[in-house]
């Protein structure tokens, strides 16, 4: 009986290419009982053997003519409704947090300039201060403004360049000499720059609070965001979960009949005990030295169990749900896997369309948020200049040095995930090849004839092979 986990299991390593070490297969027909007792007799015997089987596959398909199909599509539309809500209040707070972003930048660049009054810098940042309250602020006076006045009005023409090279209220330039204007334009250009004066000072004051609030504002979206995605997935699964699977050339599954294919498979994987099996001579005594066993990767001896049942879905009376009657056919398959290859068996298996579903999401949320992570960060985590001046004496601190301050700090910056989820598995060399596969081998295929054969002999099967 070939299926995925055969395929998957024999293109990760090529010995099992033509099939398992070993496979017991077994059919079961009643039309009166069900499949859950079969399956759960199975699930709990590999329990008993510390096997801890775990689910790998859960499929079904229904004829689109039966009750089972119409059933569960109302509810896959349900859970699809919700996704789709909650998929909407993504969008709406990405949107929120792309113009929250914008807003940032502009304050950054209007604070700039305020900082620059306290740099070399300062007659270039009160011009551009000054360009800005005359454009923002004095405006407002409508035809009194300066630049109305400046342009519309005789007797005032340099009345923007005077208010743009007095340094204060007492109208001295910057060098300090007084400036020769006429006494209508002195009268206008004293208050404007007294207006000035202040309003640098108190809008700086409101401009950083804002800023603040800003920041605090996106990292509540930011949260916002990551918790949204995170409800909708559970949607998503489930409307994926409760989607027949398309088997449009399975001749069982005829469109007016009622009926339903089940596909499950289990696993379970007890590891090889390398020190215990040299104790008892069945691994070479060096085996039993834990400077050479740590060496070594781990190995699981592998029980595959994989049922396909073919049923009637009948309807309980005054409930919701459905018990199966029909056919099982189940095998019981061996194998000898090692830490590497049963990870990337769990990783081939994620590559669903529920992986393509869910990647939806990630692009709306993570990857989204990757692309802004950069100016994200550079004002969530921006710091104030007291901060970076104690982390700058922190930095020439030798004794932090003497402590591995700073090597713990590169330790705990995260590794690249492509990097060692594209790593190819290391072939096994002569010991593992030779020895503990072939050991983890041996003792899946006395497990697995084990399960096959008191299942067998517990329901008196007539009907196997």
């Amino acid at each position: 009986m070939g299926s995925v986990i055969s395929d998957i299991i024999g293109k990760i390593n090529p010995i099992y290419k033509d099939g398992p070490a070993v496979s017991h297969t077994l059919g079961y027909d009643s039309a009166v009982e069900t499949l859950e007792p079969v399956y759960f007799f199975i699930l709990d015997f590999m329990n008993n053997m510390g096997l801890s089987p775990e689910k790998l596959i859960d499929n079904f398909s229904s004829s689109p003519g039966s009750g089972h199909f119409s059933e569960l599509g109302q509810r896959a539309t349900i859970m699809q409704n919700q996704a789709t809500k909650v998929l909407g209040d993504i969008n709406t707070v990405l949107r929120s947090v792309l113009n929250i972003i914008y807003d940032l930048k502009e304050f950054k660049i209007r604070l700039q300039s305020y900082d620059d009054l306290k740099s070399p810098n300062k007659d270039a940042a009160i011009l551009s201060l000054k360009q800005i309250w005359m454009d923002k602020v004095d405006i407002q006076k409508g035809n009194s403004s300066i630049k109305a006045m400046a342009l519309g009005q005789s007797g005032f023409a340099t009345l923007i360049d005077a208010f743009l090279v007095v340094k204060d209220e007492t109208l001295k330039d910057a060098s300090g000499k007084e400036i020769d204007l006429n006494d209508r334009v002195k009268r206008i250009l004293i208050p404007r720059i007294h207006e000035f004066n202040i309003w640098v000072s108190q809008s700086e004051q409101e401009l950083r609070k804002r800023y603040e609030l800003e920041k605090t504002y996106l990292r509540s979206q930011v949260n916002s965001l990551k918790l949204y995605s995170r409800w909708a997935k559970p949607y998503l699964k489930a409307a994926y979960d409760l989607e027949s699977k398309d088997r449009m050339r399975e001749p069982a599954l005829v469109k007016a009949f009622n009926t339903i294919i089940l596909e499950l498979v289990l696993i379970g994987k007890s590891e090889l005990k390398v020190k215990d099996l040299a104790l008892e001579g069945i691994l070479p005594k060096e085996f039993a030295k834990e400077n050479f066993t740590k060496k070594l990767r781990k190995y699981y001896s592998c029980v595959v169990v994989e049922l396909i049942f073919r049923g009637i879905p009948q309807r309980v009376s005054q409930q919701a749900h459905f018990t199966f009657g029909g056919k099982a056919d189940v095998a019981f398959n061996a194998y000898a896997l090692n830490e590497d290859e049963i990870k990337l068996l769990h990783k081939e298996l994620d590559k669903s369309d529920l992986d393509d579903v869910l990647k939806l999401i990630n692009g709306t949320t993570d990857e989204s948020l990757s692309q802004l992570q950069n100016e994200i960060n550079f004002f969530l985590e921006e710091k104030k200049e007291d901060e970076k001046k104690e982390e700058k004496r922190e930095g020439s601190n030798p004794f932090l040095a003497l402590f591995g301050f700073y090597e713990k700090r590169e330790k705990e910056m995260p590794k690249k995930k492509d990097e060692e989820e594209n790593k190819p598995i290391r072939k096994d060399n002569w010991i593992e090849k030779t020895q503990l596969r072939a050991v983890a081998e041996d003792i899946a295929k006395a497990n697995a004839m084990t399960i096959f054969d008191i299942y067998k002999s517990a329901h008196g099967m007539a009907s196997f092979t």
